[in-house]
């Protein structure tokens, strides 16, 4: 081939000397997996959600979104995953294909006996198997609320609370009778009537007053994600309203299944309730 002939192939973009196309990475944090903790994903090689035609995590589709101007998403593993390896798949708009193995390892699980209040019936075989029965209504209304596709907020997550001294962690076992009750959010000590939150920007999908959950708020942030305040005395949001982060939501109280003033916070991924402390550290 002649000179010419060589630098017009250059410089008319030959197919085989191409250099835009983009190499992609996937990179997680944490650098450990546990049973229900949030995963962190960027897409490193990416600038906008476009260049992303599929992400599918264990068969379900996952959603990405921009966040301190990197392409992410976030995945959940579930409490009760069964330890092991499984694959993120995602599909590029330029036809590359990533399959990357994220681990599930086992989380510590400690047990502890549990009583049901007086409200609710007492710890008799009657009011237990009561109990079991209102917590699996209850929290069928939480499954597959309507939420964005898009991610409400821009910035990182907030507590809830102004002071935060954790009384309840997730993830232990409460042994109540012959059943045994995951706790699948965080409990903070409060105050009556201390002023709660929004953790992020988002719509309220839910103000309800359940007999265990008591007086409740849902707010969807988008992108599958939802926060969920309970046992609350006051709530001063209405559903369909949109609301900033640190706008105050309610007042903390002691309704529901509760022996005393406290803020319970659940945090919920594609239906996945995680480690709310865990999602908070994410935007460390």
């Amino acid at each position: 081939m002649s000179a010419c002939l060589l630098m017009c192939s250059v410089a008319c973009g030959s197919p085989s000397l191409s250099l835009d196309v983009p190499d992609y990475e996937i990179v997680t944090k944490p650098l450990s997996h546990l049973q229900g903790n949030p995963i962190w994903v960027d897409i490193v090689g990416a600038t906008t959600t476009s260049e992303v035609l599929k992400s599918t995590f264990k068969g379900r589709s996952i959603g990405t979104f921009v966040y301190a101007n990197k392409v992410s998403m976030l995945l959940p593993a579930d409490l009760r995953e069964a330890p092991g390896d499984y694959s993120l798949d995602v599909t590029f708009a330029n036809g590359k294909q990533i399959k990357k193995t994220i681990s599930i390892e086992s989380r510590v699980k400690e047990e502890k006996k549990f009583y049901i209040p007086e409200t609710l019936g007492g710890n008799t075989k009657t009011s237990q198997d009561k109990l079991v029965q209102t917590l699996a209504d209850e929290a069928s209304t939480l499954l597959n609320l309507k939420t964005s596709k898009t991610p409400w907020w821009s910035t990182s997550f907030r507590y809830p609370l102004e002071k935060i001294k954790i009384v309840d962690p997730y993830g232990y076992i409460r042994k109540t009778g012959e059943y045994n009750l995951a706790h699948k959010g965080t409990d903070f000590d409060a105050d009556m009537g201390t002023k709660v939150f929004a953790m992020n920007t988002g719509v309220v999908r839910i103000v309800r007053d359940y007999r265990n959950y008591g007086k409740t708020v849902v707010i969807d942030h988008g992108q599958n994600i939802l926060t969920i305040y309970m046992h609350l005395s006051e709530t001063r949001v209405n559903v369909g309203e949109l609301v900033k982060k640190g706008h105050v939501i309610a007042l903390t109280g002691s309704t529901g299944y509760s022996f005393g003033p406290h803020l319970h916070l659940t945090v919920r991924i594609n239906d996945i309730s995680i480690d709310p402390i865990e999602f908070l550290n994410l935007f460390k």
